[in-house]
């Protein structure tokens, strides 16, 4: 370890002192471990899990025969997987198995941006690589004989200017015919003319009007068209957790597709053999609940070829700030009393049921309430997310008066992990910096 201490010119101050950072310490041990020089001082040298690698070598095979039998058309492929699925560094282990220099990543949602770079320069596998960003290393810096990753958002990267042209700072992007283009959290586009609008925002962190619910029913939820993007590509990788609507449109096929649930998460962590090296011991077992919403209150939101329920229309709200309210008030406040146990229609039911058979209501039942101190909940929008802040602070909501209400959405809440210091602050965690 001194040896490479040394040759990486840390300072000694005298025998087996030197003045370094762990950090420095931790990457000569990989370099030790690694037999190499490890120059960029990284430290992870974790490998792929299982069903990592298994879409790596599932997205080859079909890159590889759908270019065979399509060699003018760019082949696509989407890894419907949730969170924890590691989908960042999986997609760099592709681009590295297939020896691609050019890797163009691109989301709606910037604030992704710290994983992606992390996962690239701290990884011994990714040695070299180059990871370009806005606020970070630019185009015109990079070695171009090096591998590199571009990371952006679509507003900002395929925006347009004032005149409708493209932006001159982000030219390079449109010239350059990518190995392969990355789009993270796919289900959070919205495509088609409509969603061209976004391109046209000169600030990708201001708020923008678009109504998502609108657009699918005018354009009837058409699949994603890449061909709309003004960049060229070998090939396409579609990353998601929750792309149905893609798939029941039938935009990707059986083959073009790789599934991983949290179920198949924890059957692998379950049935890992030796406990020692379980990849999967450091993820928390997860339980899933679901529930039957009362016909009372699902109606308003069921729509669609199955008389499925939206979500997204059941907790749409217009206004913003101050001003935010649900469309459908009265049905959510139901839904209030109903994950309170308290929803008249649904206790009544229940009550036939008998005691043994009754489920149990996340804030209501003794077994729940005590693992429910601190709760996320996920809203469609930032408009939704203000309703409900509004909402449950009105005074017919008093069991929610003794939770710490954060609002951790939009811009004013902060981006990304700047929305953190509240939350850490309300849930009393010693660690936060932030008022």
């Amino acid at each position: 370890v001194h040896k490479v201490l040394r040759k990486k010119k840390v300072n000694g101050v005298g025998g087996e002192w030197f003045r370094c950072s762990t950090k420095d310490v931790k990457a000569a041990i990989v370099a030790i471990k690694t037999g190499t020089a490890n120059i960029e001082n990284r430290t992870q040298t974790f490998a792929m899990r299982p069903e990592q690698k298994e879409a790596v070598d599932k997205t080859i095979e079909y890159f590889a025969s759908a270019q065979k039998d399509f060699p003018d058309r760019a082949p696509k492929f989407l890894w419907n997987a949730k969170m924890r699925f590691g989908k960042t560094f999986a997609s760099y282990m592709l681009a590295k198995r297939m020896r691609f220099k050019k890797v163009l990543v691109l989301t709606f949602k910037p604030a992704v941006e710290a994983a992606w770079e992390e996962d690239l320069m701290t990884h011994v596998d990714f040695e070299g690589w180059q990871f370009i960003c806005r606020g970070g290393m630019k185009y015109e810096e990079a070695d171009l004989s090096r591998p590199l990753v571009c990371f952006g958002s679509f507003q900002d990267y395929l925006g347009t200017n004032d005149s409708g042209g493209i932006k001159t700072k982000n030219e390079w992007v449109h010239a350059t015919n990518w190995d392969i283009v990355i789009f993270d959290e796919y289900h959070f586009g919205a495509w088609r003319d409509n969603a061209k609008n976004l391109f046209k925002q000169p600030d990708e962190d201001e708020d923008y009007d678009f109504d998502l619910e609108k657009y699918k029913k005018d354009e009837a939820d058409n699949a994603y068209n890449e061909t709309f993007l003004p960049i060229t590509t070998s090939y396409y990788l579609f990353l998601s957790g929750t792309p149905f609507r893609a798939i029941n449109s039938g935009e990707f096929i059986e083959e073009q597709i790789y599934n991983w649930t949290y179920s198949d998460e924890q059957r692998a962590k379950e049935n890992w053999g030796d406990a020692s090296d379980n990849p999967y011991a450091a993820m928390p077992r997860m339980v899933m609940m679901t529930y039957r919403i009362p016909d009372s209150i699902r109606q308003i939101a069921s729509q669609g070829e199955f008389n499925e329920f939206d979500l997204n229309v059941f907790f749409s709200a217009k206004g913003k700030g101050k001003e935010a309210k649900f469309v459908y008030e009265n049905e959510v406040q139901k839904w209030l009393d109903l994950i309170r146990g308290s929803f008249l229609p649904a206790s009544v039911d229940d009550m036939k049921l008998g005691q043994d058979q009754r489920p149990p209501m996340p804030f209501s039942d003794v077994r729940l309430l005590n693992v429910l101190s601190h709760t996320f909940w996920f809203l469609p929008n930032v408009a939704s997310c203000y309703a409900m802040y509004h909402l449950l602070n009105q005074k017919q909501n008093t069991f929610f008066h003794s939770y710490a209400i954060n609002v951790s959405a939009g811009p004013k809440a902060g981006i990304g992990v700047d929305a953190l210091g509240p939350v850490q602050k309300s849930m009393g965690d010693p660690l936060s910096t932030k008022t």
